[in-house]
């Protein structure tokens, strides 16, 4: 980087960051929620289709059509790496560090329901961020696994289409909008994340199919973490080719000069903030050329539902909406019913805390719904419901916790503006308010 060019990069860290937002496609497309957006978008993001810029001042993180899972809010650096991979409807596809959510939900609006995506998270204080997220994304194909990369290897295999690796890095690209990033930098921390991220990535070629695609980023600009952990792995595993990403958009190519590495590495992308409207990233996608493509040779996962639960459960959502549900795909968990991906390996013994879609909590007598299951509702299917306006006083009651009045009786799905956005309960007037207590809002 010449000295002219590192005074418009470090007059961009000195800016404020660059937020954007990603419209989930299972439940609206982009295009549609250009029009009714209630607050001002900016363009449209290059490198997704499904985003948009969003300018500074803009609250749309307390509008009810985030809870209702609309749109996800995320920085447009962010958004590369699951662009890169990919997926696409019928792939299995794992994202092995997948806190807080955004490219896990990114990637699950790809697979339209299709396939399989594990998003796994390692450390147990960040899983309710994740699962949180997931559920309000409404997707039927994603389990959530609390795991190291170690076990999901030994429990696995190669046998994923697609692989993400989001590496815990220094965070330098973070150091306009976090800092806490730029205060506890240190070129010792650069080189024990560049440690970790190898021991990671030794274990991550591992669960890469014969023919399948590994994308691995970061949110720093350090070459020891980016390039110098690529050159490594190729070293390491020679099975493994980087696949050459295009540099459009105000990407620039990877350096392979500021590591003294192969030219194949300058195949690999950098976003640095004054090239491109987000904040500073690096993606690398390896191709697994290791022999043909395999077929999946683990023990799947079978329902265990017993009649009267299944008859429980038709019972209860025949009435509620005409969207069908394959009671080949029911699980149950203790006392929780959940919906399953079409096809689901054996987990074993491995950390599973969210296996699909909870349902709903199956009492002696009846069901009661779970929050997952109005999120992953077709609006047009719904047969019961109470719609509210998104800028009425109701959906703020709702939101908060507090009973609405209703002359309907039984369990509604809650919608704004057409979108569901939970459950509540009819009696005696009364709509009992059963929006999750974590979510509630003080708005």
């Amino acid at each position: 980087m010449s000295e002219g060019e590192a005074n418009f990069f470090f007059d961009a860290l000195d800016r404020p960051p660059i937020s954007g937002i990603r419209v989930n496609r299972l439940k609206i497309s982009a295009e549609k929620f250009g029009e009714i957006a209630p607050f001002k978008l900016g363009e449209v993001i290059p490198w997704c289709a499904d985003a948009y810029l969003l300018p500074d001042g803009q609250k749309a993180g307390t509008h009810p059509y985030h809870q209702a899972g609309l749109y996800y809010l995320q920085d447009p650096s962010a958004m590369t790496p699951a662009e890169m991979l990919d997926p696409k409807p019928g792939d299995w596809v794992l994202d092995l560090s997948a806190s807080p959510g955004g490219k896990t939900t990114q990637m699950a609006a790809k697979l339209w329901n299709s396939g399989l995506l594990i998003a796994n998270e390692i450390k147990n204080k960040r899983l309710g961020h994740l699962i949180q997220n997931v559920e309000r994304w409404g997707a039927e194909n994603v389990v959530v696994t609390n795991e190291t990369p170690e076990r999901l290897a030994d429990s696995f295999g190669p046998i994923f289409d697609k692989v993400l690796v989001d590496a815990p890095c220094s965070g330098e690209g973070m150091f306009r909008k976090d800092a806490a990033a730029r205060r506890d930098w240190s070129q010792g921390l650069v080189e024990g994340c560049a440690i970790r991220q190898k021991n990671i990535m030794d274990v991550a070629v591992k669960l890469v199919k014969p023919g399948g695609k590994l994308v691995y980023s970061t949110c720093t600009f350090s070459p020891e973490e980016d390039e110098g952990v690529i050159a490594e792995i190729l070293l390491r595993h020679p099975d493994f080719r980087v696949e050459e990403l295009p540099d459009e958009h105000g990407f620039d190519k990877g350096r392979p000069d500021w590591i003294g590495g192969g030219k194949e590495l300058s195949g690999s992308l950098r976003l640095f903030p004054h090239h491109v409207p987000g904040e500073g990233h690096f993606v690398c996608k390896l191709t697994c050329s290791a022999g043909a493509p395999e077929n999946r040779t683990l023990k799947y996962s079978r329902p265990n539902v017993f009649r009267q639960q299944l008859e429980l459960w038709e019972k209860f959502i025949v009435e509620i909406t005409t969207q069908k549900f394959s009671k080949e795909r029911l699980l149950i968990e203790k006392e929780r019913l959940y919906y399953l991906a079409e096809d689901v390996p054996d987990f074993g013994n491995l950390r599973v805390p969210m296996p699909g879609l909870w349902l709903g909590t199956l009492k002696k007598d009846r069901l009661e719904p779970a929050h997952p299951l109005a999120m992953a509702l077709n609006p047009t299917a719904v047969l019961k419901k109470i719609d509210l306006n998104s800028n009425s006083m109701d959906i703020r009651k709702y939101l908060r916790g507090e009973p609405l009045e209703t002359d309907q009786l039984g369990w509604l799905v809650v919608m704004v503006d057409g979108f569901p956005i939970g459950w509540g309960k009819g009696v005696n007037g009364v709509l009992k308010n059963h929006f999750p207590r974590g979510l509630i809002s003080s708005w």
